[in-house]
């Protein structure tokens, strides 16, 4: 997967960078004044509980999300900017691919809505389904398919444009295991390409998985960190109870 260099921040730039980020739903803080920066070609991972401000971070990374206050920076320009469309891909929950196409008439439809040239397409098209190891599965049908395929789709389309930051909002939900590790194996040659990959998940044993960690909880940053780092600063054995650790912290502080 080749990236556009041309258009990259400068060399060691975050990929992300927030700055007092606060995000309102009526008089509730849904984001409360995170601070936080993403490194280029690195898988990091947004966790923490359900309803803790995770997809709304995510929305406004990707400018979807209204309302949003402090200063986000995306690739060296504000979150959001029209630049921008080319260069973040956005993966829901729900895989947004058609039923009854194939994977990759799927992809050839979506490659020629981000314009890629028709001559140009089978080959973008057969990168993006070798890069989600679907290319034995390209022409079943997608419906047929299981739900971990129809994810692995998704990705594919996401990846038909070369971004250069993947957002992914809980990709690995209702996989099993063997599915999950690969998608994971996955991310990381993704990185090691030049790809920032930004990861949501609820489930704490993906946190080892992540090259370097942000903790949401209740629209509150506990931590931004190496999984390594957060380990030895709270003397715990795993991540989950590192985040266990800082909740406890962040208690008895208020």
């Amino acid at each position: 997967m080749v990236n556009k260099d041309a258009a990259a921040p400068s060399q060691g730039a975050p990929a992300i960078e927030a700055a007092g980020l606060t995000v309102h739903r009526g008089s509730r803080r849904v984001l409360d004044d995170l601070s936080f920066a993403v490194e280029p070609a690195r898988v990091t991972g947004l966790l923490g509980p359900s309803g803790g401000g995770k997809s709304t971070l995510i929305r406004a990374v990707v400018g979807t999300q209204a309302k949003v206050g402090g200063t986000l920076r995306v690739l060296g320009r504000p979150a959001g900017s029209a630049p921008l469309r080319s260069r973040v891909a956005y993966v829901t929950q729900s895989p947004s691919v058609y039923l009854d196409l194939t994977p990759r008439q799927n992809l050839d439809y979506y490659a020629s809505v981000l314009g890629i040239p028709r001559k140009e397409r089978p080959a973008h098209v057969e990168r993006a389904l070798a890069d989600v190891d679907l290319t034995s599965h390209a022409d079943d049908l997608t419906g047929s398919t299981s739900g971990g395929q129809r994810s692995r789709v998704s990705l594919a389309v996401a990846l038909l444009g070369a971004p250069q930051l993947l957002v992914l909002d809980e990709p690995t939900v209702g996989l099993d295991p063997v599915l999950r590790r690969d998608l994971w194996d996955l991310f990381h040659r993704l990185a090691e390409s030049g790809t920032t990959l930004l990861v949501s998940s609820h489930v704490m044993d993906e946190a080892e998985r992540c090259d370097h960690l942000l903790l949401l909880r209740e629209g509150h940053l506990l931590a931004a960190d190496t999984p390594e780092n957060l380990r030895t600063r709270t003397h715990a054995a795993t991540v989950e109870d590192a985040f266990l650790a800082l909740v406890d912290e962040a208690s008895a502080h208020h």
